[in-house]
C-alpha cells in the first residue's frame, strides 16, 4: 500500500477555495464521481465509423451533447450508472478514436498541421509516425500538491522546438528514445500506476499531443476508474481540443509566454499565443475548467511575459489555478550559445518576489500549490 509522503498532497484539501474549484476532481479521488472516458463509453453514437469525416463530426457535436446531459444527471444524482446501458455497438469513445486516426493520416493533431500520413509512417515537425514511445513511467511525487502521487507517463518527441531550456530535452528532442508502446500497453500502464496509489493519469512528455490517437485508443482497455490529467504544452489544434474535451477530467497546460517574439525565439513555435490562450479559453468554459496553469518564471520576462500572463488569468479563466513556477535553469542550449545569454542565469529573488506579489494583487489562487 502507498504510503503519503507529502503532508500538502493531504493537507490541500483543507482549503475551501481549492476543494471548490476542484469539486469534480476530488470526486473521482473519492469515488463519488465517474472520470469522463468512462462516462464516453456509455455514450451510444449512430453512425457507421466508415463515413465520410464530416459526417462522424456531426455524430461527434450530437454525442456530445448527449454525453453532457449524461454527466450532468450522473453527477447530480438524478440516474444510477446501473441504469445506463452499455452501447451495444459504437460508443463516443469509438467515434473518437476513429477521428484521431482519421486527423493522424493528414496530421493535424497540434498547429502545425504537418498534413503528413503518420498512419503510413510520413513524419512531420515531432518526427513521430503511428507509433508512440515512451521513456519512462512511474509515480511522480514532485508535481503539485493536488496531484501526488501522479501516474505520469513521459512520451518521447515534441511539437515545439524543443524550448531551448528544457529540462527533458533528452526525451523531447529525440522521439526515439524510449520503448514502442501499444494502446493495450499503455492502459496497462495506467493501471499498475493506479494500483500503486496513482491519483490520475499524467499524459506528458515531451508532448502528449502528437500520441493523441494512441492515448484515446488505451482509454478503451483502461476497466480502471482513474482520473485522465492533460499535461501539455496546450498547441493541440481545434480538432485534438474537441476530442480531448469529453474524456479530460484535469487540465495541466503551460503558459509560458504572452508574445509569440519570445515563444519563437526560446520554444521555437509559431503563433504561439492565439493558440494557446484558446485553447485555455475552451477548456475552461467548456472542459470543466478544473486547471493548473503553468508558468514558468523565465529571468528577464517579468514584465514582457510574466505580469500579462497572470493578468490574462485573472480576467479570462477565473476559475484556474495558477502554480507560479521559480524553478527555471539554464539547461539545454542556453549555457553553450551566446544567442540566449540574456536568460543563462536563475530568476533572481526579487523577479519571483514581484511575480508573487502580482499574482496576490490580481487575486490568483496559488499559493497551495506553487
Amino acid at each position: 500500500m502507498w504510503r503519503i509522503v507529502r503532508p500538502d498532497s493531504v493537507d490541500v484539501w483543507n482549503d475551501e477555495l481549492v476543494r471548490t474549484r476542484l469539486s469534480r476532481y476530488y470526486g473521482i479521488l473519492k469515488g463519488v464521481f465517474l472520470p469522463k472516458f468512462k462516462i464516453a463509453k456509455l455514450v451510444p453514437v449512430e453512425v457507421s465509423l466508415d463515413s465520410p469525416e464530416n459526417e462522424l463530426w456531426s455524430e461527434h457535436r450530437k454525442a456530445s451533447r448527449d454525453f453532457g446531459t449524461l454527466l450532468s444527471d450522473l453527477d447530480g444524482g438524478k440516474i444510477n450508472l446501473r441504469e445506463v446501458a452499455v452501447p451495444s455497438s459504437i460508443s463516443f469513445l469509438d467515434l473518437k478514436i476513429e477521428l484521431a486516426k482519421r486527423i493522424t493520416q493528414s496530421c493535424h493533431l497540434c498547429e502545425r498541421r504537418c498534413n503528413v500520413n503518420r498512419l503510413k509512417g510520413e513524419k512531420g515537425f515531432c518526427r513521430l509516425g503511428k507509433d508512440s514511445f515512451v521513456s519512462t513511467f512511474f509515480l511522480h511525487m514532485g508535481e503539485e500538491s493536488v496531484l501526488v502521487p501522479s501516474g505520469t507517463i513521459f512520451f518521447t518527441g515534441c511539437n515545439f522546438g524543443p524550448c531551448v531550456f528544457c529540462q527533458n530535452a533528452d526525451i523531447s528532442s529525440d522521439p526515439d528514445n524510449g520503448q514502442i508502446v501499444t494502446p493495450i500497453l499503455l492502459s496497462k500502464m495506467v493501471t499498475s500506476l493506479k494500483r500503486e496509489g496513482a491519483r490520475n493519469a499524467n499524459w506528458v512528455g515531451g508532448s502528449p499531443t502528437p500520441n493523441l490517437h494512441n492515448i484515446l485508443e488505451s482509454m478503451k482497455h483502461i476497466e480502471v476508474d482513474i482520473c485522465q490529467l492533460w499535461n501539455s504544452n496546450f498547441y493541440m489544434s481545434n480538432e485534438s481540443t474537441e476530442l480531448l474535451l469529453d474524456v479530460i477530467d484535469f487540465w495541466l497546460p503551460d503558459m509560458k509566454w504572452f508574445n509569440d517574439k519570445c515563444a519563437f525565439k526560446y520554444s521555437r513555435i509559431p503563433n504561439y499565443w492565439n493558440v494557446v490562450s484558446r485553447n485555455h479559453l475552451v477548456t475552461h468554459n467548456r472542459g470543466g475548467g478544473e486547471m493548473i496553469v503553468r508558468h514558468l518564471l523565465v529571468p528577464g520576462h517579468i514584465e514582457c511575459c510574466t505580469k500579462p500572463v497572470l493578468e490574462w488569468i485573472s480576467n479570462n479563466i477565473p476559475k484556474a489555478l495558477v502554480n507560479v513556477m521559480d524553478q527555471y535553469r539554464p539547461s539545454y542550449l542556453v549555457s553553450s550559445n551566446r544567442d540566449y545569454a540574456d536568460i543563462n542565469r536563475r530568476p533572481s529573488q526579487e523577479e519571483i518576489e514581484i511575480a508573487y506579489k502580482y499574482a496576490d494583487e490580481l487575486g490568483l489562487l496559488w499559493k497551495p500549490i506553487s
